[in-house]
């Protein structure tokens, strides 16, 4: 240990008395290193953004998605088939599961017309990632209120609420046998350019305020992916021994993965920049070495091994790469940062992560190992110097 330390400690020295050269076949190095880290890091962060994207239209990993077979059930009314769901999920200890339907309601305002409203449970939000911009998502204690909430988008607002913000609590009129006035409590974003007026609304309040509308033919259940397939055997078989005439299908075989051809390309080219400055370290420890040739014969005359001599001579490569290896993963850090992700990304990450300690470390691997390859030469030349001529030279 005393030996490696020693070894390390004087590989500085070395590097600190070469240091202009050596600064500069480093710069290529930690250029590249810092390419590697942050295309690694991006990838990781793009595979992050597409998963949650695909999440959002799918439900998370595992979602079981559950849909009326079309068969005559033994229960025909919405909310004691929902009461079944509702029942049979806990059963199992599913935590997260929502109705997802369609209910056609008229909405009163300076745009009164019908609108197809989706209907679900505050799950709904959580399972599919729904994020809204101004005021908030349902929660549980909304349930319980004997007034109907709605969770809109913008061109709801422009065409029922006179553009109002969320903010002043805008208000309006479903009509049915009965008419409710209803409250707006959140915002969720445009998804598209040409996108109409778009509402979600409880199921509970539907089926107490309008349920000649209300439905239950379809559901979704975020459920552990190693019981996933067996959930969904049973969770069939408890609904239809329930008499609720709904199937739930087995998850996909399909795993999300993203193409890594861009990653190859991108690696590729820092693999090969930092091949480059490889070989300007190279160059630059051929000629320190040359320049250090009596030196290492005296060394070698009193006594110091080929073994130490070629550790010596690698290890002031190794040390130098490693050192330009952290400046990288800190720039490389610090670009990510900076990084404007949803404006690369199309949208914000919803789970923020942390910087890839993965990327990290294939950026101090690439620096450390690029050195050893560099310090390879010099140190084999080294060693097969004899002592005698190197004390001549």
């Amino acid at each position: 240990m005393t030996g490696i330390v020693g070894a390390v400690v004087e590989a500085w020295d070395e590097l600190r008395i070469h240091r202009v050269r050596v600064l500069l076949a480093l710069i290529g190095v930690a250029v590249a290193v810092t390419a590697i880290t942050a295309v690694t890091a991006a990838v990781t962060m793009l595979s992050q953004a597409m998963a949650e994207q695909s999440e959002r239209w799918m439900g998370r990993d595992t979602t079981l998605s559950a849909w009326s077979t079309g068969m005559s059930g033994g229960l025909q009314d919405a909310a004691e088939i929902d009461a079944v769901v509702d029942e049979v999920a806990e059963r199992y200890d599913i935590s997260y599961h929502t109705i997802e339907t369609w209910a056609s309601l008229s909405v009163q305002g300076p745009a009164s017309s019908g609108l197809d409203v989706t209907v679900v449970d505050p799950d709904y939000g959580t399972i599919l990632r729904r994020q809204v911009d101004d005021g908030r998502w349902f929660t549980d204690q909304d349930t319980e209120r004997l007034a109907p909430v709605l969770v809109v988008n913008q061109p709801f607002l422009d065409a029922y609420a006179g553009g109002a913000s969320v903010a002043s609590r805008p208000v309006v009129t479903l009509q049915g046998a009965t008419s409710v006035v209803t409250s707006v409590v959140g915002r969720v974003p445009v998804e598209y350019s040409e996108e109409g007026p778009r509402a979600y609304v409880l199921f509970d309040h539907v089926a107490r305020w309008f349920p000649d509308a209300a439905s239950a033919d379809s559901y979704r259940f975020w459920v552990p992916p190693e019981s996933a397939t067996e959930l969904a055997g049973v969770l069939t078989r408890d609904l239809a021994a329930a008499g609720v005439p709904i199937s739930v299908e087995p998850p996909y075989d399909e795993a999300f993965a993203l193409d890594g051809a861009a990653q190859w390309v991108a690696l590729g080219v820092g693999a090969f920049a930092l091949l480059l400055g490889g070989l300007g370290l190279v160059n630059i420890a051929l000629v320190t070495v040359r320049y250090r040739i009596r030196e290492i014969g005296i060394r070698r005359s009193f006594g110091a091994t080929g073994g130490r001599v070629f550790f010596g001579v690698l290890m002031e490569s190794v040390v130098a790469t490693t050192v330009a290896g952290v400046v990288g993963v800190v720039l490389a850090v610090a670009f990510v940062k900076w990084m404007p992700v949803e404006r690369i990304f199309g949208a914000a990450l919803q789970d923020e992560l942390p910087f890839p300690l993965s990327a990290a470390l294939v950026g101090m691997a690439s620096a450390v190992g690029i050195g050893a390859l560099a310090g390879l030469v010099p140190a084999v030349y080294a060693v097969r110097v004899r002592p005698i001529d190197a004390i001549r030279y």
